[in-house]
Order: C-alpha cells, then sequence, then structure tokens
C-alpha cells in the first residue's frame, strides 16, 4: 500500500496542470518580468465555470429519478459539514494562534468556505488519471461554498456585541480605541488587479465599496449591515454561483434533448478543459507565490494551520462521505470522495473577501488570502490531492 502511495503520488506532481502552476509560482521569485493580462484571466474563469456547470448539468440530466433523494440529501450534508468546518477552524485559530479575534472570525469564513480553482484543479486530476466522479458534484461546489459566509457574519457579529471597536480590536487586545474611526477600504493588489479570484465580482464588490449607491436602503452611503439584503443576495447569487447554476441549468436542459443537441458544445466546454485550466494554473501560481510575503507578520503557529487544517478537514470530509454511503446505501465513486474532501479542506478566496469588504472592514484583508491562497491553495493543488485520493482508497478499503 505505501508502494502504490509513493508511486501515485510521484506521479500525480508532475502532471502538466501542475508543472503550470509551478511555472507560475517560479515568476515571482526569480523576478521574471511577466504579467498575465487580467483581461484574458477572467476570460479564463468565465470559461471554466461555465464548463464545470455545463458537464455537470449534462450529466444530471443522465442522473436516474429514484437517486435525487439521496442526492439532496448529501448536498445538505456538505453544506451541515462546511458550517462545522468554519466553526471547527476558528477554535483552532483561537487556541493556538496569536491573531486577533475579528482575523480569526474572518479566516475561519474562509475556511467553512470552498474554493472554484481547487475544484477545477482536482477535476483535471481526476481526469488526467482516468478516476470517475459523480455527476451532481459541480452543484456541490455552489452549496458548499455559502457556509463559510454565514460563519464569518455570525461570528462577528457577536464580537460586536461583545464590545468590538471600529477597528476591530477587543477590550482585552492591544490598540482597542472605542473612539476610533471607522477603516477605509482599498484595493489590496499591488497590480490593480484587486485580489485575484475566479469569480468576477471581486472587482464589483470593490466598486461598490468605494462608490456606494444610493438605491440599496442606504441613503447616506453606508456599508450594509450584517445579514442586509444586499449582502445576502452577494452571499447568495454573486456572479460566480450566477455562472455556475447557469451554466448547470443550461446542461441539463441541453442534455435532456439528447448527444445530437450536446455535441457540438462538448467540443468547446469538455474538450478544451484541460488545455485552458493549464493557462488558468499558471496565472494561480504567480498570485499564490505573492501572497506568501504577508504571512511574515502571522508567525510560524497561523502558517502551520494553513498547512495541517487542510489535512484534518479533508479526512473529516471523506469520513462523513463514506458514513453517508452506509447509512444511506449510497454508492459513491472514488473520484466524488475526493471532490468532496477538496470541498471541505479548501479555503475561498473570493466569495467570503467580497463578503468581507462589504460587511468587515475591520478585519485584515491581506492575512485570510495569504493562509488560503498562498498556503492552502498552493499545498492542495500539488501535495493534497494525491494524498485524498490515496486516502479516499485506504477508507473504501478499510470499511
Amino acid at each position: 500500500m505505501l508502494g502504490e502511495f509513493w508511486y501515485n503520488f510521484r506521479h500525480n506532481l508532475f502532471k502538466p496542470l501542475l508543472l503550470f502552476f509551478y511555472l507560475g509560482f517560479l515568476v515571482p521569485i526569480l523576478r521574471v518580468k511577466f504579467e498575465f493580462p487580467y483581461v484574458i484571466y477572467q476570460g479564463l474563469t468565465i470559461y471554466l465555470l461555465l464548463a464545470i456547470g455545463w458537464h455537470g448539468g449534462e450529466e444530471l440530466s443522465n442522473l436516474n429519478p429514484d437517486v435525487l433523494g439521496s442526492v439532496f440529501g448529501f448536498m445538505t450534508v456538505g453544506f451541515l459539514t462546511n458550517f462545522v468546518i468554519g466553526i471547527a477552524a476558528y477554535l483552532m485559530l483561537n487556541a493556538f494562534t496569536s491573531l486577533r479575534k475579528v482575523d480569526k472570525a474572518t479566516v475561519a469564513g474562509y475556511y467553512g468556505s470552498d474554493s472554484a480553482g481547487t475544484f477545477v484543479t482536482c477535476l483535471g486530476v481526476l481526469a488526467s488519471t482516468h478516476i470517475l466522479y459523480d455527476a451532481y458534484m459541480p452543484v456541490m461546489l455552489a452549496i458548499m461554498e455559502i457556509p463559510g459566509c454565514l460563519v464569518a457574519l455570525y461570528l462577528v457579529s457577536r464580537l460586536r456585541h461583545q464590545g468590538m471597536d471600529a477597528l476591530g480590536n477587543m477590550p482585552d487586545e492591544p490598540g482597542y480605541d472605542p473612539k476610533a474611526l471607522p477603516a477605509t477600504p482599498s484595493r489590496l493588489d499591488d497590480h490593480g488587479h484587486g485580489d485575484h479570484a475566479i469569480e468576477a465580482e471581486t472587482e464589483l464588490s470593490l466598486e461598490k465599496m468605494e462608490h456606494p449607491d444610493n438605491g440599496n436602503g442606504n441613503g447616506n452611503g453606508k456599508k450594509p449591515g450584517v445579514f442586509s439584503r444586499k449582502l445576502l443576495h452577494e452571499v447568495f447569487l454573486n456572479s460566480g454561483l450566477y455562472l455556475l447554476f447557469g451554466g448547470i441549468v443550461i446542461g441539463f436542459i441541453s442534455g435532456l434533448q439528447g448527444p445530437e443537441v450536446t455535441r457540438a458544445d462538448d467540443s468547446f466546454f469538455v474538450t478544451l478543459f484541460q488545455g485552458i485550466l493549464c493557462l488558468f494554473l499558471l496565472e494561480m501560481g504567480m498570485t499564490a507565490s505573492r501572497k506568501l510575503k504577508d504571512l511574515r507578520v502571522a508567525g510560524w503557529r497561523y502558517v502551520a494551520f494553513a498547512l495541517i487544517a487542510p489535512n484534518i478537514f479533508a479526512t473529516t470530509g471523506i469520513l462523513v462521505a463514506h458514513v453517508y454511503s452506509h447509512l444511506t446505501g449510497t454508492h459513491f465513486e472514488l473520484g466524488t470522495y475526493v471532490l468532496f474532501a477538496v470541498l471541505c479542506s479548501a479555503a475561498s478566496y473570493i466569495a467570503v473577501p467580497a463578503v468581507q469588504r462589504m460587511a468587515i472592514p475591520e478585519a485584515s484583508p491581506t492575512l485570510p488570502l495569504a493562509a488560503s491562497l498562498g498556503l492552502t491553495f498552493s499545498y492542495n493543488v500539488t501535495v493534497g490531492i494525491p494524498i485524498y485520493i490515496e486516502l479516499a482508497k485506504l477508507v473504501q478499503r478499510m470499511w
């Protein structure tokens, strides 16, 4: 078993997908004068979201109606699992790091969500190794993105009721000033891109903060409160979820009409997926590498959390899926276990940041992204996914 693990681990580390990620990761380190055009990056992210949705919807159209109950049950379990993971992340950060409580709460929200970038990378790895997965997993990507947003909003709301000042300091933390003025949101990326991410709402959210409109119920331009209508719209109907669900619906309706209807579009949304994903990972490698510098002030325990927590959460996800499989008599493909593990172990770097900018300006905008994108994303797409594949095989063999 150890020999098989080592062979597969080495084999997966040098897939073309990851080689492109390494290539991008070295660009800032070697100070190569290269910048990925942001307009092209936006186009790639739109394509990937629609392609995931299209393929998932097409496969959903072939599902037996008898299994729909267990599928929706598994989606509910996925939502609850990520919510619990978000709370667990907060408790771990509270026990082992010296971050401010508002930053712990925000980081916990990141880890209670998921990462579309990690998910599409895992899809590429599974395709290259011919590992099957269940057709509805792209829907799980959308469902399991939401809990982290709710966790962050809930925890920060509690802190505000406990006396947190406008700069995010609690009464027992250095720098506490109940008369402090609120923090002013600002663009964070050195290259004018906002924070690189899959969904296009990043820039939109920043623009809304910098130029608030008067048609949202806040005539004076103040930021929306926790769980306001505008904020809930950002959580449940951001552009990333819209494109993903839109692709699923289109693929589903098209799939019901038969392969004659979908064949021409499959050549674009399915056949080209791997190559476009390679370009996406080239850019993500550059962005992840740049974010590492923000970890200097966080301390080694925070770095350890960002590298160890994904393994704990992924293992939890695999065990939860396996228990659900046995309790309901549902058969899961190996790839389903791996994708569920990735959805549990990954950390958001766009959905929660967009919500953070709108509703939690007191929190540090760089620390959560340094962990989720600089460390956890990098770990998952290089080392994590091969480990989760072997771990899922081990759980299947043992139980």
